[in-house]
């Protein structure tokens, strides 16, 4: 019995510390998240900083549409209103309001992927929300390879923004994972023969010769994707737009938005309120994605910060010139993965991330961390040995070395990892992005009044918006709906065609709203 008193004491102390950290975890996902720190931790991406990084327009008295946010959501929002508005002979004001610099938060620090993770989640769709949308939001992801490298070809961005097809590969090191992994894509590709036509699973043996993997590979499964560098496709875009638009696109970076003020008896329009001036409008996009909720205080809990890891790394000696042509993901436990891309040009480095998941104690550190100024220090030292590892030593070979007259001034490392950094995930609780027009419920403010619209330039009635909770797929779910968002605020629903391509379950609603819980979360991870 005596020896039972420290297991049952250890047992309740446990148990005290798991409510503790529930409690803490759940006024963290209540709590503000604040406006984006202002000293972030440097993205390999960012250098050299984009010629607008620092750009500041002068800050309008009116404009007749804001957008709050300049990364990918926001930058095709702003494109897809001016483009179509232009063609229709309007030409509205648009301001873009970026807290930084331009294109500083997670786009441009996440991994460079266009990788649609499909086969997965696919029957978890199937089974929520029928046969019809399932197969929508697959083609939804899957267009967004296409519509990225479309959109760098019309604004003469291919080469800088190093759009590239890739072969994706999933590889597992665990038997159990792969095997589960094979019955999902073998379901996948019943359901929908041509879109999973392009998946190839390839055994142990063969998939360690093909690839130049570890000898404890279990097997991968390999299908078609893209890559991109996300900076200089966005910025390279917003710095266009300046351009092409230099009377009716305006971009102030470094110019957090507060707070928003709703219409009044005395003043019929929203006011957005800077350090720099107040600004009145009658519509407010929101493309701040983890940042939702600091404008949009009925949104906590529904769209929650989630604090991701980067590295770049040089590359092993003996890694062969073909990686170059594919990405990774690498599953070793049931929850969690890392993912790898290679650059095309410089040293090559290897663009190594982690979900949040991989992280010890759960994650915890992340869910609702919305402070990019510093990293996991213990994950990003995992991630700093394990592509050996992942590859083996001997495919590995010697460690690369910076390049012979190299003139780097010292900004980045001398060893393997050249950098690492942080970003901040947006993710929905219910794993759907929030896309459309947000009621005074959801928005916590009411509307303008219609006649206080510019209807000769904004058909649809005043109101907020938004385009967020990507859940770490930003790059395949981001850019389109920005251009829906677009078509709704254009009043160009039917002339877009949205009913044909947009998923119907990523529009806001009230009863989405209501129903959506923190926890669904939790319930979705767990699903199998």
């Amino acid at each position: 019995m005596g020896n039972a008193i420290p297991f049952i004491r250890h047992a309740f102390t446990t148990l005290l510390e798991d409510i503790r950290m529930l409690q803490t975890l759940n006024e963290r996902i209540e709590g503000q998240p604040g406006l984006p720190v202002e000293n972030p931790t440097r993205s390999f991406w960012m250098s050299p900083l984009s010629p607008i990084a620092h750009h500041c327009s002068d800050l309008p008295q009116h404009a007749d549409i804001v957008v709050i946010g300049s990364g990918i959501t926001g930058t095709s929002v702003a494109r897809t209103l001016l483009d179509r508005a232009h063609a229709d002979g309007k030409h509205p004001v648009i301001l873009v309001l970026e807290a930084r610099d331009a294109c500083s938060g997670a786009t441009g620090r996440n991994g460079g992927h266009i990788t649609p993770p499909l086969f997965d989640d696919f029957a978890i769709w199937q089974q929520d929300y029928g046969a019809a949308e399932a197969h929508k939001i697959v083609k939804f992801r899957l267009a967004h390879i296409q519509e990225l490298r479309r959109a760098a070809e019309e604004e003469g961005l291919l080469e800088q923004s190093q759009w590239r097809q890739v072969e994706t590969v999933d590889t597992f090191f665990n038997q159990e994972l792969f095997a589960k992994a094979k019955g999902k894509l073998q379901a996948y590709q019943q359901a929908l023969p041509s879109e999973a036509s392009y998946h190839q699973v390839y055994e142990s043996a063969e998939a360690i010769q093909k690839y130049g993997l570890a000898p404890d590979v279990a097997g991968c499964i390999a299908f078609s994707a893209g890559a991109i560098h996300p900076y200089n496709f966005v910025t390279g875009i917003l710095s266009n737009l300046l351009n092409r638009y230099p009377d009716n696109f305006l971009l102030c970076t470094n110019t957090p938005c507060t707070s928003i003020t709703g219409p009044s008896a005395s003043d019929p329009l929203y006011t957005v309120v800077t350090p720099k001036g107040l600004v009145k409008t009658p519509h407010v996009i929101h493309a701040t994605n983890a940042w939702t909720s600091h404008l949009l205080t009925p949104m906590r809990g529904k769209i929650i910060p989630f604090r991701g890891n980067m590295t770049a790394q040089r590359p092993g000696q003996s890694i062969p010139a073909e990686m170059l042509q594919r990405s990774f993901s690498f599953f070793e436990a049931p929850v969690g993965f890392d993912y790898l891309t290679q650059l095309p040009n410089g040293e090559h480095e290897f663009m190594l991330g982690a979900s949040f998941a991989q992280e010890g104690d759960g994650g915890y550190e992340a869910v609702a961390n919305s402070d990019d100024s510093t990293y996991n220090k213990r994950i990003s030292a995992r991630l700093a040995g394990t592509l050996p590892r992942y590859f083996g030593k001997n495919n590995w070979g010697p460690e690369g070395q910076p390049p012979e007259g190299d003139t780097d001034t010292g900004e980045w490392s001398k060893g393997r990892v050249k950098a690492a950094w942080s970003g901040i995930l947006g993710v929905s609780a219910d794993m759907l992005p929030w896309v459309g027009r947000l009621s005074p419920s959801i928005s916590g403010r009411p509307a303008p009044l219609n006649e206080h619209g510019n209807k000769a330039m904004i058909p649809s009635a005043p109101g907020e918006w938004i385009a967020a909770g990507y859940s770490g797929e930003g790059m395949v779910q981001a850019w389109m709906s920005g251009q829906a968002l677009a078509e709704m605020v254009l009043g160009r629903e039917r002339e877009g065609n949205l009913v044909e391509w947009f998923p119907d379950v990523f529009r806001v609603s009230s009863n989405r709203w209501k129903e959506t819980k923190p926890t669904d979360l939790l319930d979705y991870i767990s699903r199998d």
